[in-house]
Parts: C-alpha cells; sequence; structure tokens
C-alpha cells in the first residue's frame, strides 16, 4: 500500500516539474502514476490524493482493490493495458462526479450477484462521462449509468462469459440516463448486449452487438432514441424495442435469430416509428409488428428468412414502400382478415404480374400474404406441410376465390426490379 509519504512525494515531483517547464501561477492539470513499483501503488490512493481536473495514469499491471470511487473531476488513462480485477467478487469502477473520463483499461471478474446491479463501471447521478477505450470481461454488469446525463461510451469490448441468461447481466445498461451516445462497442456473450430503460435522446450507433443470451438491443420506455449502422446478430431472442415514441432505426443488420420466439426485430407498443434501408437476414422472423402506430418501413431488405414480415391486427398506421423481399419462405403474415397497414412500390419475388408500359411498376397488383401463412398463423404445426402439393393446391384455389386471405392487404404498384437504397 503506498504510503503517504510516497504520495506527497509523487505530487511533489509532478508541481516541480511544472514550476520547472514556466508554469503559470494558475494551477496547470497533474498527472499522478500509479503503479505496482510505486510509489503509488492503488487507484483509490491516487483518486483520494488528485485534485479535480487531474490526471492518473496507470501502469501496467494487476490491481486488486475494494471498489474505486471517483468523486471528483478526473481522467483515468490505462497505460499498457492495466487490468482492475474484482476477483469475482466485488464492483470494480463507481463515478459519481461530472467530467469523469476512462480509458485503455481491462476490467474483469465481477463476479454475478442476485442482490445488487454489480458492475465493471457505473455511472450514478453524474454528468459529461467518457467511457471510452476499454476492454470487459466477465463483467457481469459491464457499463451502468444510472440518472446520468451527456455522457460517451464509446469503442469498447465486452465479453460475457456465462453459458446462461440467468447468471448473465447486460453488456451496457442505462436506467433513467439521457442525451447518451453509445458508438462503436463491441458486446458478446451478455444477457442484453445494449438495454435501457426510462432514457430518452440516446444515440445507439455503429455498434456490433452479437451472441448475447437475450436480446442484442433491447429497450422500454425510452423515447426520442436513434439506433443507426448497428450489427445484431445470432442473439438468442433477437432485438426488442418496447413502449416507446419517436424512434429512428435505420441502417442496421438483423440477422441469425433463429428461434419459435426469436425475432430479428420486435416492435411493440409503440408510435412514430421510422425503419429505414435496414437489412433482415436469416432470420425466423425478420419483423414482427404488435401494437404500433404510424410505422414507416422504408428501403428495407429483407432476404431469405422465415416470416419477413408478421403484422398484428393492432398495426395502426402502417406503411411499406420501397422495400425488397427475396428468398423468404413467407413475406407477409398476418393474424386477421384486416389490416390498416399500406405496402406500395416494393420488389417481391414472387409477383408473377407484367410491366407492359415498362415503366418498372406492375401492371397488376400483388397480393403477398400467401394463405398457407394465414393458416400457420392460426395453427403453427401445420408448417410441416409446407411445399406439399396440397399446399399448393389449396393456394391456387385460394389466388382465384380469397376468402380467407385479407382482401385489403396488397401492393397496388409492385416494383419490377429491386430498388437500390440509395435511388428510391
Amino acid at each position: 500500500m503506498a504510503t503517504d509519504a510516497g504520495l506527497r512525494l509523487a505530487r511533489l515531483a509532478t508541481m516541480l516539474m511544472l514550476v520547472a517547464s514556466g508554469a503559470g501561477a494558475a494551477r496547470a492539470q497533474s498527472e499522478i502514476l500509479v503503479s505496482p513499483a510505486g510509489p503509488v501503488t492503488r487507484i483509490a490512493d491516487a483518486v483520494r490524493a488528485a485534485e479535480p481536473g487531474d490526471r492518473i495514469r496507470i501502469a501496467a499491471g494487476v490491481y486488486r482493490e475494494p471498489t474505486i470511487v471517483v468523486d471528483k473531476r478526473l481522467t483515468l488513462v490505462g497505460d499498457g493495458w492495466p487490468v482492475i480485477d474484482g476477483e469475482g467478487a466485488r464492483a470494480l469502477l463507481h463515478i459519481t462526479a461530472d467530467d469523469v473520463e476512462v480509458r485503455g483499461l481491462v476490467f474483469r471478474n465481477v463476479g454475478t450477484s442476485f442482490r445488487e446491479d454489480r458492475s465493471a463501471v457505473r455511472v450514478t447521478e453524474a454528468a459529461r462521462c467518457t467511457i471510452a477505450d476499454n476492454r470487459f470481461i466477465d463483467a457481469f454488469f459491464g457499463i451502468y449509468l444510472a440518472k446520468a446525463r451527456d455522457c460517451r461510451i464509446a469503442n469498447n469490448v465486452l465479453r460475457g462469459t456465462s453459458a446462461s441468461q440467468t447468471f448473465s447481466a447486460n453488456g451496457i445498461h442505462l436506467w433513467y440516463s439521457s442525451d447518451v451516445m453509445i458508438a462503436d462497442n463491441d458486446v458478446f456473450g451478455h444477457r442484453d448486449g445494449i438495454y435501457l430503460e426510462f432514457s430518452h435522446r440516446v444515440a445507439v450507433e455503429r455498434n456490433r452487438s452479437t451472441g448475447n443470451r437475450r436480446y442484442g438491443l433491447h429497450f422500454m420506455y425510452s423515447d426520442d432514441c436513434v439506433y443507426r449502422g448497428n450489427e445484431f446478430s445470432d442473439n438468442d431472442a433477437g432485438v426488442a424495442v418496447m413502449y416507446a415514441a419517436r424512434v429512428e432505426i435505420a441502417d442496421n443488420v438483423f440477422s441469425e435469430g433463429r428461434g419459435a420466439a426469436t425475432y430479428g426485430l420486435l416492435l411493440k407498443d409503440i408510435a412514430d416509428v421510422r425503419l429505414e434501408r435496414n437489412r433482415f437476414l436469416d432470420n425466423t422472423t425478420a419483423l414482427l409488428v404488435d401494437n404500433t402506430t404510424r410505422l414507416l418501413a422504408l428501403r428495407n431488405r429483407f432476404d431469405r428468412n422465415g416470416w419477413a414480415v408478421r403484422l398484428g391486427a393492432s398495426a395502426q398506421e402502417t406503411r411499406f414502400e420501397g422495400n425488397v423481399f427475396t428468398g423468404n419462405t413467407f413475406d407477409v403474415s398476418t393474424n386477421s382478415t384486416r389490416t390498416a397497414a399500406t405496402f406500395d412500390g416494393n420488389y417481391w419475388d414472387r409477383y408473377t404480374g407484367y410491366d407492359l408500359d415498362r415503366d418498372g411498376v406492375g401492371d397488376v397488383p400483388h397480393r403477398p400474404v400467401r394463405l398457407f401463412a394465414v393458416i400457420t398463423e392460426r395453427f403453427e404445426p401445420s408448417i410441416v406441410l409446407l411445399g406439399s402439393l396440397f399446399v399448393q393446391l389449396l393456394e391456387a384455389a385460394e389466388r382465384l376465390f380469397p376468402s380467407l386471405t385479407p382482401v385489403s392487404l396488397f401492393d397496388a404498384s409492385p416494383a419490377m426490379r429491386p430498388i437500390p437504397p440509395e435511388a428510391a
């Protein structure tokens, strides 16, 4: 453990260097070095000795100490990837002050807890934090913001190691926080890769969230958020967006969400959603829309999914325009004979109509809901009959004399060719 004399010597040496370099009367930023070789060997001792605005540089090594509380404006920077190790028994870093920056550290072995939200880095009621360029290994909760604002979480790598949802927690977790940027992080193996609850004006951009035990992204009661340019792949339950308003979801990839209760993207109880230029690939159900109002889906691609779009009867003022549907088992399915959804100008690889005037638009409408899609919505085990001659005969009869498929659900202007997203 560092002695008081060692701390005083470290600070004195720093101040003498500042004076020697011509520092003025105004106090400049000081740097305290923490190193296994001393004189300061503990991060918590450096935090206590530092003045607001100081920089703490942490040398390579493994640091095992009680939870470190940062209660003043500081910058903590790792040199050579120093490791803060919780030994499976405790939280690691708790930030309670504004304007704290944490970079270049490895946080590991937080350990599972069923009594507390044990986190590698927790920010509580603080503003303008930056958590960037760090690594998190077996962290239970990785980065946890509670009642924080104007923070940035960027370019971190988070690796959960639990084999089950029960013993894991979320990689990046926001609760009652606002105006946060979450960008360029790589999250794997947590319960939810990124989780938001009661958090507003959050931007989630260019993250990679894969192989998580529940959702790649999960948020509830979080309005005015943007999700752009992310990759969500092979998450056990896919992505869920629920109980929110004014949401933009653009340029993301939703892939390999496979399972009876797994979705590339689940939209539930939300209003005013813009879904644009996303790609849905190899999902059991690519997009499930349930009790939504004013969903606008533009220029998305649905490729090789089981169900591309499943529309609940409660979807209101829903519009699909300029989307591409290729290689899906069912392009559109619904649990109602009536729907308020509108389809216009989409490309369907199953369209069998013609374009006599060669304007690129089909001359006859396309009805994307197959009879067998309706049957499987009502009796899911019937999926075993897919591709049988019996089903083909039923669908041929339904096309001639529609009785079960929704008459109002059709694309009046089907595109004859896939439309590039930038040209739509």
